[in-house]
């Protein structure tokens, strides 16, 4: 099992890197994308393989001069965000030193970030998580803001929680971003749409539709 998960892993980073090398370097750092991770406790059971995953492709994302900033809550009132990195090495470093901790979703927390950071400069919004436990119309609220300062938001859900599908599929309406499950534990699928979140950080919708990868058409899909 763990060769196959690491087969798939390769796999995925290799063929985002093959097709969108040529792409993305002429867009070489102007992208920049908050990449917000649920680490609450009803993740642990994916969270060792979904981390290995996203710090293996960020690595390689590195190489494209995207910036990133890792964004992840947990516990009580535990939400943090690193500095913005383009190495990769930096950012794989860093989620390997997060585990998950019981605690509700702070959705919020990261929606107000991205809208702070958006007002400074230019960013897309990532995010990966199985849950959704707070206010949909605060919520809403604020996915409208950032839909006004041009953030498109791509919400990964882990899992088919009915509730969460629903808030996750508003915030990406009002954001014009997309809305994607992933199996849980499906190495491939998670590592594909992370690929299509940072082609399109880092070159726009061109890049995107250039890529032609399972993960792009799957955004494409949603786009305006």
């Amino acid at each position: 099992m763990t060769s196959n998960l690491a087969t798939s892993r390769r796999t995925a980073v290799d063929a985002f890197l093959e097709r969108n090398r040529q792409v993305l370097t002429a867009g070489r750092g102007r992208g920049r994308m908050i990449f917000a991770l649920d680490a609450t406790q009803s993740r642990q059971p994916t969270w060792d393989v979904a981390c290995q995953i996203q710090g293996e492709m960020f690595q390689a994302v590195g190489a494209i001069g995207l910036e990133i900033q890792l964004l992840y809550f947990r516990g009580l009132n535990e939400c943090r965000a690193s500095q913005w990195v383009s190495n990769g090495k930096i950012l794989a470093d860093l989620m390997s030193r997060i585990d998950c901790r019981t605690g509700k979703t702070q959705i919020e927390g990261v929606l107000n970030h991205a809208l702070r950071e958006c007002k400074q400069e230019k960013v897309t919004l990532a995010y990966v998580g199985d849950a959704m436990e707070e206010s949909i119309d605060q919520l809403c609220k604020i996915a409208g803001e950032l839909g006004m300062h041009g953030t498109r938001a791509f919400l990964f859900q882990e899992g088919a929680d009915v509730a969460t599908a629903s808030a996750f599929r508003e915030i990406a309406r009002l954001t014009k971003g997309a809305h994607c499950y992933f199996s849980p534990g499906a190495a491939q699928e998670l590592a594909a749409l992370l690929c299509a979140a940072a082609t399109y950080a880092a070159g726009g919708l061109k890049a995107l539709s250039a890529s032609q990868s399972v993960g792009a058409v799957k955004l494409l899909q949603q786009l305006k």
